[in-house]
């Protein structure tokens, strides 16, 4: 496709299809230190030292999963003690009225739970799914991402962004191809 084939306003990027895991790797550090900022890329597996490439920074989702578990332990040993000492009391041989031993199993259970479900549902909507559509879906290989094919898409919306000097650049790292990307 040339350069300028989509019109701009319809035009979501240029994706470029690369053999390897160290094109992509390389093409990525070659896009960040040429001044693009708003791209991605689409790979079977993880690749170490994309994030870096990318400039991703490290995600907060573990001190929320912490701060809701942490919750959730809170909870479990609070209701457990609630109904034995004070909601309904049973005296039974002399025992204490708070054996927080026998806590222990459910607040296990409920600190579990509620983190698995935080941790399910942030990641969730921080990755905006279930997303059901993207325009890289629609680029010309695009389905062997999740097999043996390796993309990088540079947006449109990056300030860097021109059709035809991304187009060029993107060919200078060696691809397989480059396609142009619509909304």
């Amino acid at each position: 496709m040339s350069a300028a084939s989509i019109p701009a306003a319809t035009l979501h990027g240029l994706i470029a299809e690369y053999d390897t895991p160290e094109q992509v790797l390389h093409a990525a550090e070659a896009a960040r230190k040429a001044g693009y900022t708003k791209m991605d890329t689409y790979t079977p597996h993880p690749i170490e030292g994309l994030d870096d490439a990318l400039d991703l920074k490290p995600t907060r989702l573990g001190f929320a999963v912490l701060a809701i578990g942490l919750i959730g332990a809170a909870t479990g040993f609070g209701m457990q003690w609630y109904a034995g000492a004070e909601f309904y009391p049973l005296n039974i041989g002399g025992r204490p009225m708070n054996p927080w031993p026998n806590y222990i199993v459910i607040t296990f259970e409920v600190t579990v739970l509620l983190s698995a479900f935080t941790a399910g549902l942030l990641m969730l909507a921080r990755n905006g799914l279930p997303r059901l559509y993207h325009p890289v879906f629609n680029a010309p290989g695009f389905e062997r991402a999740t097999r043996d094919g390796y993309y990088l898409c540079v947006e449109a919306v990056d300030p860097r962004f021109d059709p035809a000097a991304t187009h060029t650049f993107l060919e200078g790292t060696d691809p397989v191809r480059v396609e142009e990307v619509a909304r």
